[in-house]
């Protein structure tokens, strides 16, 4: 069940999308689960790309062709990840942008692919083949809620965002959904986004925002631990409004970049609030540190531990158990006697010990909410961290046991 999360439907078109979706029957018998977006010619796109070692198939070529030329069209399915397929998996993803560059009259290169489900098993190519004329003869600008839902797995709602806000060069727009439930780890997770705007954004601009980006949202978040081999986040700029972005210092680049921080991190959250069998929504913050790393550290050991994170679902106000993950991030001559930790505005911990204060009742409180945060103090520097994470429920343990059944 997702933590506060409602499904959003005021999707505003992009100028220069279009979306079509289709039950192509790559694994569903009974729902969407092949989504094409198109793209204007002149448009700019900029991704990010699991790190895992055994990324799919999809991922390898999408970054290939994404340096080779201007996508025109991304190609997504779900169901099956078509990662661990080895050769005959690779051939079937360059076969699948063969069929829609064929069917499209653009080049393979202009074709990104992505797919994301079951590892291991072979793509069923004759879903391909009449699920990509039936995606482009649906091709629409008003199809963004659709998509949303039909590049769904484990999630029980699809995830979206949209605004148009306006600049002193005009209106732009900012639209986007994300996908993702379990499997959910930075260096991206078991997650798909695609974001696009209809401002005009220099390349270099693009580029190096949409790592920021991702870095200051689907970089950090966690549910599980696991880092996945599919996992894609893409930003589109159309260029079809009237806003152009070539100076990254200018008023209204910053005011773009801040509208998409924000389009970024509630994709993002999404995917936490959707967590897969989640009951609770946390933030955790780490402060006062020496590096940007131990921050990270610390704050990814409170948040994968599988004992902090069932504590949390039974609302037990177990602090000690994150007393512990603090201690074993493998931060350096850390001095204890600095470090204070607050649930929400209740401080349980000061200056290493038990705060004087603290009651179980006022814990217990605070763990029984659907969202709160842990603020952890390492009295080290100046530099904070923040993610976003979930609890750790049976639910969970029952839908990755029966996943593939």
């Amino acid at each position: 069940m997702a933590v506060n999360l409602s499904v959003f439907e005021d999707f505003i078109p992009v100028a220069g999308v279009r979306v079509g979706i289709t039950q192509a029957h790559v694994r569903y018998a009974n729902r969407d689960d092949m989504v094409i977006f198109e793209l204007a010619e002149g448009s700019r796109v900029a991704g990010v790309f699991t790190k895992n070692a055994f990324c799919a198939a999809p991922v390898q070529i999408s970054r290939v062709h994404l340096q080779q030329a201007a996508p025109r069209y991304f190609l997504i399915n779900t169901g099956n990840a078509n990662a661990g397929t080895g050769k005959s998996g690779y051939a079937n993803a360059v076969r699948s942008c063969e069929l829609l560059a064929d069917a499209a009259g653009v080049s393979p290169a202009e074709v990104l692919p992505f797919s994301t489900g079951v590892i291991g098993e072979p793509l069923k190519m004759a879903a391909f083949e009449s699920g990509i004329p039936a995606a482009l003869a649906a091709l629409d600008e008003n199809n963004w809620a659709r998509a949303g839902r039909g590049i769904m797995t484990t999630d029980t709602q699809p995830k979206g965002y949209s605004k148009r806000l306006t600049l002193s060069a005009g209106d732009a727009v900012i639209t986007g959904i994300s996908k993702g439930a379990g499997m959910i780890k930075p260096d991206m997770a078991t997650m798909l986004g695609f974001i696009a705007t209809d401002a005009a954004v220099d390349q270099a601009i693009l580029d190096d925002w949409c790592k920021r980006l991702a870095n200051a949202s689907f970089n950090r978040i966690t549910i599980d631990g696991d880092t996945s081999t599919n996992d894609c986040c893409m930003l589109v700029a159309t260029g079809k409004s009237s806003v152009e972005i070539t100076d990254a210092n200018s008023a209204d680049a910053a005011a773009l970049f801040d509208e998409l921080k924000l389009a970024f991190q509630e994709l993002a959250q999404a995917i936490v609030r959707d967590g897969e069998g989640a009951t609770k929504f946390v933030t955790v913050k780490v402060t006062e540190c020496a590096a940007q790393q131990e921050a990270l550290d610390v704050a990814y050991t409170v948040a994968h531990s599988p004992l902090v994170k069932t504590a949390m679902y039974a609302s037990d106000a177990n602090w000690g158990r994150i007393l512990a993950a603090v201690g074993r991030a493998g931060v350096q001559n850390m001095d204890l006697e600095k470090i204070q930790i607050w649930l929400d505005d209740v401080q349980i911990v000061e200056d290493g010990g038990r705060c004087a204060s603290y009651t179980e009742e006022a814990g217990a409180a605070i763990f029984a909410q659907a969202e709160f945060t842990v603020t952890i103090a390492l009295g080290r520097g100046e530099v904070a961290e923040t993610l976003w994470t979930s609890d750790l429920s049976h639910e969970y343990v029952t839908i990755n046991a029966d996943y593939r059944s």
